[in-house]
């Protein structure tokens, strides 16, 4: 299969990216160092390319009633303007995808599915999508999509658009977290929103593929002297990794159900529509029922207390008191979904799913890292908080 490439493809090349495969896309695994770049971000800036998004258009007068249908999310109390993180599940209540739905108008939203599930979600959208007055639409060709996250965000996004209305950024200066806003960009409309996938602060812009690499141009030069970087994948994923943040395929797929991955707060079984009236959405019955039984595993997170890293697919193990050094002799009580060492702690850091006796905080486990013990303890997530201010 032909890998598909970004309208910033010639960019990462002229920057001297290594390139990788993901979800079938040529994307930037990193430019200098995975270690730089993850330290730009938590302390200046970081410049992404998202482009491999999938992005699709929910338009019509039941636009909002469609999605309390479809997702696990309420919509039709969402107010314009707003964002919500949510999923997509099947009737089992296994998570198809974890996505977010942005109110971009009273009957318009744009939802953001991940690259390697972007087909399976436009797939289930359109069959779900069946007695309602509503379009939904593919418009993932026609947009890029880049992100600046780091302390320093706000001010190079501001000196590099203007808010729609002509109001000299005062409307950017009062967007919210987890909010959108239309802005422009020169001549160009362009929706930023105040979302993110770091634990920082920090933007992501939807610009016509035609203008991507004017944007991201401008967007370095702009940053440069803030200390923005280009940042890859690779520091993507220990950024999110430190925050807690779940990654399809890892934390979370179709024997996975939301409250599995601690995520129950997002499903609302008793929602409504926007006329009152009940909401009977894919999924509900099997995670009504979910909710009510007791858990078979716990989403956990793990604190390495020596310095070899566990990987996703390692062992997680009761080690036996009498021999602790010992793998052959331990009981297995779960699995890594993701580790890797903490740039910004200094410490080995994983999530995993562990059995629900072993899932308190400060529980001794230990990881099978090649044939060998190593100790973590379970401590909460996220292990990175940035400080608010």
């Amino acid at each position: 299969m032909t890998e598909k490439k970004t309208p910033l493809h010639a960019e990462h090349e002229a920057l001297g990216a290594s390139m990788t495969d993901f979800g079938g896309w040529q994307m930037p695994l990193r430019y200098t160092s995975d270690l730089a770049e993850h330290r730009a971000v938590r302390e200046a800036a970081g410049l992404f390319d998202l482009s491999h998004m999938g992005g699709l258009s929910i338009a019509g007068p039941q636009a909002a009633r469609f999605l309390d249908h479809a997702l696990v999310g309420s919509f039709s109390a969402l107010r314009r303007g707003k964002a919500r993180y949510t999923m997509i599940c099947a009737a089992d209540g296994g998570v198809l995808d974890d996505l977010i739905a942005y109110r971009t108008g009273d009957e318009e939203f744009f939802v953001v599915a991940n690259a390697a599930n972007a087909e399976t979600v436009l797939v289930a959208l359109l069959e779900r999508a069946a007695g309602f007055d509503v379009q939904v639409r593919d418009v993932s060709a026609a947009q890029a999509l880049v992100a600046v996250q780091g302390p320093r965000a706000a001010e190079i996004v501001r000196e590099v658009l203007q808010d729609a209305q002509g109001t000299d950024g005062a409307a950017f200066d009062e967007l919210k977290y987890y909010a959108c806003l239309g802005m422009r960009f020169g001549d160009e409309e362009v929706l930023v929103a105040r979302t993110g996938y770091t634990g920082e602060d920090g933007f992501e812009i939807w610009v016509a593929a035609p203008h991507a690499v004017a944007l991201w141009r401008a967007l370095l030069a702009a940053g440069e002297p803030q200390g923005l970087v280009p940042a890859g994948l690779s520091a993507r994923d220990s950024l999110r990794l430190e925050a807690g943040m779940p990654l399809y395929g890892h934390e979370l797929d179709t024997t996975t159900t939301p409250y599995d991955a601690g995520m129950g707060r997002i499903v609302k079984l008793d929602k409504v529509s926007d006329d009152g009236t009940p909401v009977e959405f894919v999924g509900r019955d099997a995670l009504a029922a979910r909710r009510e039984s007791a858990p078979a595993r716990v989403l956990v997170g793990l604190r390495g207390t020596a310095r070899r890293p566990a990987r996703a697919g390692h062992a997680v193990v009761q080690p036996d008191p009498a021999r602790p050094d010992d793998v052959a002799a331990a009981l297995q009580v779960g699995t890594v979904t993701s580790g890797a060492p903490s740039p910004t702690l200094g410490h080995p850091v994983a999530m995993a799913y562990v059995t629900p006796e072993v899932s308190a905080e400060g529980t001794e486990l230990a990881v099978d890292v090649r044939g060998r013990a190593e100790p973590f303890v379970v401590v909460p997530l996220p292990f990175y908080r940035r400080d608010r201010g």
